[in-house]
């Protein structure tokens, strides 16, 4: 198992989890983001840029997964490919997207997509919390 992290959007925090667990567990993991990042150095971690746009940074992790591989991510539809390929998607909450539950997702993320199309304002996730890392990080050991 290999991890492939959308970093552009992941909070640091998770990272900072994802870079420890790395580490300890001896598993290569990828951030790839549009933007520099500063990764601590390691064997096990690395870093690709990829360049500005819509979406390249999910076409990217899609292009390199591999079945059984493990994507952080928050985005749905890059969520949906994955699991497509194979392989599995953890969200930075701690939440496995899973072949049972990304069609509810996705449907639900269209439609406040078009609620704010049409100028509905929508709330976005609450601020993450503790309870959130927690529950990332105690996911994130039973899957490796």
């Amino acid at each position: 198992m290999e991890i492939w992290v959308d970093a552009d959007a992941c909070p640091v925090v998770i990272k900072e989890i994802l870079y420890r667990a790395a580490q300890r567990t001896r598993t290569m993991m990828t951030l790839v983001a549009n933007q520099p990042l500063k990764i601590p150095r390691s064997a096990y971690i690395k870093f690709s840029r990829v360049g500005s746009g819509f979406d390249v940074a999910d076409h990217e992790i899609v292009t390199q997964i591999k079945p059984g591989d493990l994507v952080i991510t928050a985005d749905i539809p890059l969520a949906a490919e994955v699991i497509e390929k194979g392989a599995l998607a953890l969200n930075p909450r701690g939440e496995l997207y899973s072949t049972e539950n990304i069609t509810s997702r996705l449907y639900v993320r269209d439609l406040m997509d078009s609620f704010r199309a049409t100028g509905i304002e929508t709330q976005g996730p609450p601020p993450m919390n503790q309870k959130d890392r927690e529950r990332f990080a105690n996911h994130l050991n039973k899957l490796l």
